[in-house]
C-alpha cells in the first residue's frame, strides 16, 4: 500500500537545526533506497514563495504565501510503498524532520477496479 509522508516544518525550530541535519537526511534517504520501500522525497521552497488560490464561485482569490498562517508549513513529502500504516509510521519516526515539525502519514486513495 502506498503512503505519503507529508513533512511540516516549524521554521523557528528548523533555523536552530545543526548542520548535521543534511547528513542525517542523506543517511535516511540511503536507508529508504536500500530498503526498496521509497525514494528520496522532494523538498519545497519556503511557503512564502508560494501562492494560495481559492475559487468558490466565479470569484478567484489569489493570496501570496501559505494558505494558513500557522507555526508549521508544508515543506516536502516522501512516497512509500509499504505493507501497512504501522510500517509507514516507523519510517516517519526515522525521518529527521520529525525533530523540527510534524510528519503526517496519509494513505493514497485506492481506486476501485473498473
Amino acid at each position: 500500500m502506498q503512503y505519503l509522508l507529508l513533512i511540516h516544518h516549524d521554521d523557528e525550530a528548523l533555523a536552530k537545526a545543526p548542520p548535521s541535519l543534511w547528513a542525517e537526511y542523506a543517511a535516511f534517504n540511503a536507508a529508504l533506497a536500500k530498503s526498496g520501500v521509497g525514494t528520496p522525497g522532494l523538498r519545497l521552497e519556503h511557503a512564502s514563495k508560494g501562492r494560495s488560490i481559492t475559487r468558490r464561485t466565479s470569484a478567484v482569490e489569489i493570496l501570496d504565501g501559505p494558505y494558513a498562517d500557522t507555526k508549521e508549513q508544508f515543506a516536502g513529502y516522501l512516497l512509500l510503498d509499504v505493507p501497512d500504516v504501522d510500517t509507514a509510521v516507523q519510517w516517519a519516526i526515522r525521518c529527521p524532520s520529525a525533530h523540527y515539525g510534524t510528519i503526517e502519514v496519509r494513505p493514497l486513495w485506492a481506486m476501485a477496479p473498473a
